[in-house]
């Protein structure tokens, strides 16, 4: 495996006890064996996936309860603009749960419009996206794709939808030319930190900010995953 390009320009860590340890290969590539719809996001999910991004991201309880529907529409109005405006290297992707809990399509495609195996009543009950950021440190303007607002209905986590979107992220960018992938999370959101050690993150950085050390705020931590075409064949 070749070395990770560092599209930071810092080097990466190898000396914190809360690096993501690397687990067997059976273990951190698992295939996507679930019964969600993957396709991409439209218009008409704005309002299921506003839901999703508010109630994942933002805190509903003491005094934060009443500046909830303020995040809400900040939330609705940047979606809105971002799948209105998308540049070519840019994707949100959905997950389906499908009318009575079963999904007969192919698991492997991601649908961009209507299908058979979909239908009016499926819920929306997870999201990402994915978008090409620019590299700081290379003067001729390479790019890295970047995972962002994973998130995922409260009432259907742990049932594989999560895993299954970055599963669809990470051939996107193999679609795209690219073999490295890259996403931020919290140092205290553990779970979140499990679902990425399981499917193949380990830790690249953690992003130095004097905010939030002084304000005993959780570092994010910057993780990477190496993408190879034979990993991402879903029917080997």
């Amino acid at each position: 495996m070749k070395p990770a390009r560092d599209p930071t320009g810092l080097a990466p860590h190898h000396c914190f006890p809360l690096v993501l340890h690397r687990q067997p290969e059976k273990d951190v590539q698992p295939k996507i064996v679930s019964h969600f719809i993957i396709r991409t996001a439209r218009q008409s999910d704005l309002t299921g996936l506003t839901e999703i991004l508010a109630d994942s991201f933002h805190p509903r309880n003491g005094i934060w309860n009443w500046f909830y529907p303020l995040f809400r529409l900040g939330i609705y109005e940047d979606l809105r603009n971002r799948l209105r405006s998308a540049p070519e290297n840019y994707i949100c992707l959905v997950a389906l749960e499908p009318v009575g809990g079963t999904n007969q399509g192919n698991s492997d495609r991601i649908y961009s419009q209507p299908s058979e195996f979909e239908h009016a009543d499926d819920s929306v009950v997870g999201t990402v996206e994915m978008a090409l950021r620019p590299s700081s440190w290379q003067p001729w303007g390479s790019q890295y794709p970047y995972i962002s607002n994973l998130a995922v209905y409260k009432a259907c986590r742990r049932r594989g939808a999560a895993l299954q979107l970055l599963r669809y992220c990470e051939r996107i960018a193999l679609e795209w030319g690219f073999e490295d992938i890259y996403l931020h999370v919290l140092e205290n959101n553990h779970q979140a930190r499990q679902l990425y050690l399981k499917a193949g993150y380990e830790l690249h950085k953690v992003d130095p900010s004097w905010s939030d050390l002084l304000f005993m705020r959780p570092r994010r931590l910057f993780l990477h995953k190496h993408l190879t075409p034979k990993l991402q064949n879903h029917n080997s």
